[in-house]
C-alpha cells in the first residue's frame, strides 16, 4: 500500500475504528478478505478539501442569531403557504418549495452543522468551511432522533425541504445584508449509501452565504441539550426567543401580543395564548421557569438557577401578577 493511501486513510478514521475497519470502509478493494467488488466512491483526488468534515463529539449546540430573532421556519409541518414577516424594519419572505416550508424540526441540520463549525474555529482547525460532510447517523444521534430506517427518511425529506425553501430578507449577518433570494440549504449530496439497503452514510451540504457569513462571525449562541427533546414546534421557538432576549439577565417579560408576532405563528392570537397557557402548566421548557401575568396579558421568563430566582423571588414581593395555570 502506498504512503499516500495510508495517509488517507489515517486521516479520515473514525473515532475508535481500527485500521483494518477503516482500510476495509475507504478501501474495499485493497483490504484483507475484500470481494473485489469496486467500491461506489471514487478514490480522494485532492489532499486539500474544499470541504469540512463534521466529526467532533459532544460539541455543544450552536444556533445562529438571525434566525432566532426571525420566524425563517414554519411551525406547521406541510406548510405550502408563502409567508412573510415585518418588524421593526426587518423583512422576511419565505417561500415554499415542492415539499412546503422548512419546518423548525429540520432547522436541527442548521443547528447541528452550526455546532461543528463554531466548535472546530474554537479549536483552531483550518478547514472549515460552508461545505460540511457528514455521517447521517451521528446528525440523528446529537438531535435525538430515531436511527431506524425512518429517521433516515425524514432527514431526507429534511434536506429536500431546506433545499426547496427560498427566502428573501434584508436582516445582516456580519454586516453584510443578501441581496438575492437564498435557500436554507444551497445544495446536498449523498457521498457514500449502505451496501445493504438505500440509507444515506454520509452527507454533503452546502450552507448558504448569509448563514456562513453569521458564523464565522460567531453570532451564535448555545443551546441545552434538551432543545432537541422537545417535541411541539411551537415551544421549539418560544426556546429560541426566551433563550436570544434572556441571554445572561435573569428574566425576560414580554406580552403576549409581541410574542406572537416574533413567534411567526399562523394561528390565532386566542390558540396561541392557550398554547403559552398550556407551556406554563408543565414547566418544561429547558433552561427557563416560564409565568403568566393574565392581568397584563404577558409571560415572563425566568432563567433556572439562583439568579432567575431572585428575580422571580423581588417579583413575587412586589406584587406584580403571576399566575401558574393549573
Amino acid at each position: 500500500m502506498s504512503k499516500d493511501r495510508q495517509q488517507f486513510i489515517q486521516e479520515n478514521a473514525r473515532p475508535g475504528e481500527t485500521w483494518d475497519e477503516a482500510s476495509k470502509r475507504l478501501c474495499p478493494s485493497r483490504s484483507k478478505g475484500s470481494t473485489g467488488k469496486r467500491s461506489s466512491l471514487v478514490p480522494e483526488r485532492h489532499a486539500q478539501r474544499d470541504f469540512f468534515i463534521a466529526d467532533i463529539l459532544d460539541a455543544s449546540p450552536k444556533d445562529d442569531i438571525g434566525s432566532m430573532e426571525h420566524p425563517l421556519f414554519a411551525l406547521k409541518a406541510g406548510d405550502t403557504r408563502m409567508r412573510t414577516y415585518g418588524r421593526n424594519n426587518v423583512t422576511v419572505k419565505v417561500m415554499p418549495g415542492h415539499g412546503g416550508c422548512a419546518t423548525i424540526h429540520d432547522k436541527d441540520l442548521w443547528i447541528y452543522c452550526i455546532s461543528q463549525l463554531v466548535e472546530a474555529m474554537n479549536r483552531g482547525r483550518e478547514d472549515v468551511s460552508r461545505t460540511v460532510r457528514f455521517t447521517m447517523y451521528d446528525f440523528l444521534v446529537t438531535t435525538n432522533r430515531p436511527t431506524s430506517g425512518v429517521g433516515y427518511q425524514r432527514a431526507a425529506e429534511a434536506l429536500r425541504r431546506l433545499a426547496g425553501t427560498r427566502i428573501e430578507t434584508n436582516i445582516e449577518t456580519s454586516g453584510y445584508r443578501e441581496r438575492e433570494g437564498f435557500g436554507l440549504v444551497d445544495s446536498w449530496r449523498v457521498v457514500e449509501k449502505s451496501r445493504n439497503d438505500d440509507r444515506m452514510v454520509a452527507v454533503e451540504v452546502d450552507l448558504p452565504r448569509w448563514l456562513w457569513r453569521a458564523v464565522e462571525a460567531r453570532q451564535v449562541l448555545t443551546l441545552s441539550r434538551d432543545y432537541f427533546r422537545l417535541r411541539k414546534p411551537l415551544d421549539r421557538r418560544i426556546y429560541e426567543l426566551a433563550r436570544k432576549h434572556c441571554g445572561a439577565q435573569p428574566k425576560w417579560r414580554v406580552s403576549i401580543r409581541a410574542l406572537y408576532e416574533k413567534s411567526g405563528s399562523m394561528d390565532t392570537l386566542r390558540n396561541f395564548r392557550g398554547a403559552i397557557k398550556a407551556l406554563v402548566e408543565t414547566s418544561e421548557l429547558p433552561d427557563y421557569r416560564v409565568s403568566f401575568d393574565p392581568e397584563g396579558d404577558a409571560v415572563t421568563f425566568y432563567a433556572r438557577g439562583a439568579k432567575g430566582g431572585k428575580a422571580q423571588m423581588d417579583d413575587l414581593v412586589k406584587g406584580k401578577p403571576q399566575k401558574r395555570v393549573r
